[in-house]
């Protein structure tokens, strides 16, 4: 399958550059995925389509301020890091800009002497392996000097950090947001629950792998970058109930779908408690295993992520749906408005 086979048209000034004041605001495309007709909705009416007995599945993870701007200690040129993830301690793997200039020994200087890091190794597409030093507690010299990891094609400043996080992020460590769940408040998933659909977390920290872009024609060549994902052994008894009970699995985000996707098949079909690195590459034609409907944003064109999107139905429909939401003007991507297939 070729790479052009997932491109669509997506005018500039359709890319979401600020979220909505309110989240619940956006929009919502509903698809059904079997008669593959559409409906033009807000996302407050997604309680229509949802019934008692459903799971919705929620991606905890917290987004880290994992945008560092520093200095190369011998020349005081400019660097960019990205945080990817923690190895051990104070080691993490990050993505460097300008990378070709920073070797293993080179030392890096950020916020006057606050944090320091020495690279300890080079990985491809620009990764490198940083050792860290500090007083204090890094997270809150991170808090401190780091800014949140907003996509290159939002090009305006976010005044407040906490909208790029869900409101039921826990766990950090990702260096972007779990973007289907920014569309919840709390008062929306309460009203959800009193509905007797329930709420179940998992956690997938987001790394390179999913917005890697592809960069061979064929697709099948293209490798995932691993993330680190936990579901607990209380989310897996409340999954295999739900299945149990007739009741439909519905992942809030690509993220909560590769790792349920993930965990069933590496269990030979069961909900279990697991933790692990994920590279799964899901793409049409794909048999879902875990997950009866999906919550999502709409993505770039000829990424992993509407590949994925395409296999939930086949990729005519959603590239149709995808032009559909074009001429209705819908907002597109991290800050955009949301689609739901059933």
């Amino acid at each position: 399958m070729n790479i052009e086979d997932f491109d669509f048209n997506l005018p500039e000034e359709l890319i979401a550059q600020t979220p909505l004041k309110d989240r619940t605001a956006s929009r919502l495309l509903v698809l059904d995925r079997h008669t593959r007709r559409t409906e033009h909705k807000h996302f407050a009416d997604i309680k229509q389509y949802l019934r008692e007995g459903d799971c919705l599945v929620l991606n905890d993870t917290k987004v880290l301020p994992a945008r560092l701007y520093g200095i190369k200690e011998d020349t005081g040129a400019k660097v960019e890091i990205l945080l990817l993830h923690q190895q051990e301690g104070d080691t993490w793997e990050v993505l460097a800009k300008p990378a070709k200039k920073i070797k293993s020994g080179t030392r890096l200087i950020f916020g006057d002497g606050a944090l320091k890091a020495e690279c300890t190794g080079t990985k491809e597409h620009g990764g490198r392996i940083l050792q860290f030093s500090y007083e204090g507690i890094f997270y809150e010299v991170l808090d401190q000097l780091g800014e949140m990891p907003l996509p290159p094609y939002i090009k305006e400043q976010l005044p407040e950090k906490e909208r790029y996080q869900t409101v039921y992020a826990k766990e950090e460590g990702s260096a972007a947001a779990p973007t289907a769940g920014l569309h919840f408040t709390n008062e929306l998933l309460q009203e959800i629950k009193e509905m007797g659909v329930e709420i179940a977390f998992i956690t997938l920290h987001v790394g390179l792998g999913t917005f890697r872009p592809v960069s061979v024609d064929d697709i099948q060549e293209h490798k995932m970058h691993a993330e680190f994902y936990h579901m607990s052994q209380e989310t897996a008894d409340q999954l295999s109930n739900v299945r149990k009970n007739n009741g439909r699995i519905i992942s809030v985000g690509t993220t909560s779908t590769r790792t349920l996707e993930t965990i069933v098949r590496d269990s030979g079909g069961d909900f279990r408690e697991a933790s692990g690195w994920t590279d799964i590459f899901i793409y049409p034609p794909y048999e879902f295993q875990a997950i009866d409907g999906l919550i999502t944003n709409f993505h770039l064109p000829k990424s992993t992520l509407i590949m994925l999107v395409s296999a939930l139905t086949d990729k005519e429909t959603i590239l149709k749906a995808y032009n559909e939401a074009v001429e209705e003007r819908y907002r597109f991507f991290s800050f955009g408005d949301a689609m739901l297939i059933l």
